[in-house]
């Protein structure tokens, strides 16, 4: 039964991805929990404080144990965490003896946070993993249009050319931070959590520290200084980095929708067969994957504030703000994950229409090339003459249905002083792109830089 649409067999299949659901799925959480306890026995049995034959018994079963759903749901009714039914579970499974060993000293959020960030480690391996082949997808179109010259448009009109290389360039730099991003976040928030009833591994007396750290290597986890059962930072700032990935790929889905629009074409999204169409108009063919992106990030950007709010922890264990991060987690990891696979495929297969950038750029009969003809005037007739001279051209070129560079030559000022020639030059757009191959490169270098790590 599914109510929201991320988690839906059908529209699942836009709004995130089956392998992050596979690890934030509820069973997945179940899992991740008896793998904690079973490593918490590991760990005690090898410190002699649990029987070692007890701790034993506890990870065999722990990796065989059949959780009843309706058993655990009626505990979670009553308790309102799913951990005591776990226990009482693998208990069983241990055996009569081996069994009251069971989450020694533990307390339930210890397990339940603990199980949270594997689950969190693995989420973001799979984040890392796309986003890094999405940096190099767009680092290839980067490269390949360097010279594609194309408008560059402010407030949504053409402003001075730009290369669709710089723009693939532009898309791919955040994306390449992200990457830093999530690989400084993985050590704060891939973290063991062991505290006990109140944060002070009291009921394991001297051994709490050797317990933590222990525990902490048998799940391949860092240990924390001391726990932190009401100090969330960690899994809202997880959110936080999800809200701003999802951020950097909303504005390439809208970059894509705008040149993507029929009356521009110079885009278009990969090509399946029928993919976009509609159901009556056969000749659509939408920008789905970008509208998707778009919806995910909405919703998984709407979670940040919730994850943040849910940092205000009353006292040593939370009344509410921690149960809330059980609804938004995993859905920013799903939402986020689909929203970056659409991406990877925009990226991997978007079809770049030079010829249309070409035509729609000539659109204006050279306008775009103002402030550069202004600036190569300057020098010979001081800047304020140079801007009144282009400025009164324009105004012929736009009232005549002229090119820029027959109306400049009808300008005393600038024809005594440029030939034919010079003013070909000076409203050829591909000789007014500054540092955009600088540019390039260095996104391109700093995009290398991620995919080796």
């Amino acid at each position: 039964m599914a109510v929201n649409p991320a988690d839906s067999g059908v529209f699942g299949t836009l709004f995130g991805s089956d392998a992050m659901r596979t690890v934030f799925d509820e069973g997945a959480f179940y899992r991740r929990m008896l793998d904690v306890e079973a490593a918490l026995a590991r760990v005690q049995g090898r410190l002699g404080l649990i029987p070692a034959e007890a701790a034993a018994a506890i990870s065999d079963a722990a990796g065989s144990v059949a959780l009843d759903r309706a058993e655990l749901a009626a505990s979670v009714r009553r308790v309102g965490y799913p951990v005591v039914g776990i226990v009482a579970a693998l208990t069983r499974a241990a055996g009569t003896e081996a069994g009251r060993w069971t989450h020694w000293g533990a307390t339930t959020q210890d397990i339940m946070d603990s199980a949270q960030s594997l689950q969190i480690r693995d989420g973001l391996a799979l984040i890392r993993a796309d986003l890094v082949a999405t940096v190099a997808a767009l680092a290839r179109l980067a490269e390949a249009h360097r010279t594609t010259v194309m408008a560059g448009r402010t407030h949504l009109q053409h402003a001075l050319p730009v290369t669709f290389g710089l723009k693939a360039a532009v898309w791919l730099s955040p994306l390449v931070t992200h990457v830093e991003r999530l690989d400084q976040l993985r050590p704060r928030v891939e973290m063991v959590q062991f505290g006990g009833a109140a944060g002070t591994l009291a009921s394991l007396r001297a051994d709490g520290l050797a317990v933590a750290e222990g525990l902490a290597a048998e799940l391949g986890m860092r240990s924390p200084p001391l726990p932190w059962h009401v100090s969330r930072d960690g899994v809202a700032e997880t959110v936080g980095f999800l809200g701003l990935l999802c951020g950097s790929l909303a504005k390439i889905a809208t970059d894509v929708i705008l040149l993507a629009q029929t009356e521009v074409g110079e885009v278009a999204e990969p090509y399946e067969a029928g993919r976009g169409g509609s159901s009556t108009m056969p000749q659509k063919r939408n920008p789905i994957a970008s509208e998707y992106i778009l919806a995910a990030a909405r919703f998984a950007q709407a979670l940040v504030p919730v994850m943040q709010g849910a940092m205000a922890a009353d006292q040593e264990r939370a009344t509410g703000p921690w149960q809330a991060e059980l609804l938004a987690l995993p859905q920013a990891f799903v939402l986020a994950h689909g929203a970056l696979r659409h991406a990877r495929d925009l990226a991997q297969g978007l079809t770049v229409d030079a010829a249309r950038m070409r035509k729609n750029l000539d659109a204006t009969g050279g306008l775009i090339m103002a402030e550069a003809v202004m600036m190569g005037l300057a020098p010979l007739l001081g800047r304020a003459a140079a801007h009144d001279a282009v400025h009164r051209a324009c105004d012929v070129a736009l009232a005549e249905g002229i090119g820029l560079a027959h109306a400049l030559g009808r300008e005393p000022a600038v024809a005594t002083r440029l030939d034919t020639a010079a003013l070909a030059r000076l409203t050829d757009p591909a000789g007014y792109l500054g540092s955009t191959n600088a540019f390039i490169d260095r996104a391109l270098a700093a995009a290398r830089a991620v995919s080796r790590a």
